[in-house]
């Protein structure tokens, strides 16, 4: 579930995308970094992602060794235990969770793997005025903003893309593996019904 309110409104709020592209959104007020929200991809907007803003008009975004930097800093990072993260496949695995503390002082944890990964050292990223930039929280494999558009990735979203921010998770259910029908029913994940997102 979405509260579509926080942000205001665009052709995105409403069911089919239905009225005019603009780039302004009606009673528009930018997401707090940190922010779990719902959007539509620019690339196919007919698909809604979920994803943590992590950066906000004219901010500058790296990636240096598998750390985060915003506006020229690192964000601070403590080891949390273990956490459990899903494969592309469906498969849970427990990876090495952390803290990490945003500009703003909020806290949410990150899964990390390795340090030395693909998406671990990128280019300083500028966001554009009137987009956002996204990450996941499973920093090794995510499909984010520091993945362009035409590479595959989600790139800088339009505020416009904003469905609303995420509140709880209605049901799961894991689609990758639900082949024979008699499998079925053990897709669903009860563990992840009308859990808060943070």
């Amino acid at each position: 579930m979405a509260a579509k309110y926080p942000y205001g409104y665009s052709r995105y709020s409403v069911p089919f995308a239905i009225g005019p592209a603009s780039t302004n959104r009606l009673l528009q007020k930018l997401p707090q970094v940190g922010d779990v929200v719902v959007f539509r991809l620019p690339r196919d907007p007919g698909e809604n992602y979920i994803k943590r803003v992590i950066g906000l008009p004219g901010d500058h975004v790296q990636m240096i060794g598998g750390r985060l930097w915003i506006n020229g800093k690192e964000l601070a990072l403590r080891a949390d235990g273990q956490g459990k993260v899903e494969s592309e496949d469906g498969m849970m695995s427990d990876s090495p969770r952390y803290i990490e503390t945003l500009p703003n002082g909020k806290t949410h944890p990150i899964y990390k793997w390795t340090w030395t990964g693909p998406l671990d050292d990128t280019q300083e990223f500028i966001v554009p005025a009137g987009h956002l930039f996204m990450m996941g929280d499973n920093r090794d494999n995510s499909l984010d903003s520091r993945v362009a558009a035409e590479n595959g990735g989600v790139g800088f979203v339009p505020a416009e893309n904003l469905v609303g921010r995420a509140e709880f998770v209605v049901g799961s259910y894991d689609f990758l593996n639900a082949h024979a029908i008699w499998s079925w029913i053990a897709q669903f994940r009860l563990s992840r019904f009308f859990n808060g997102v943070s």
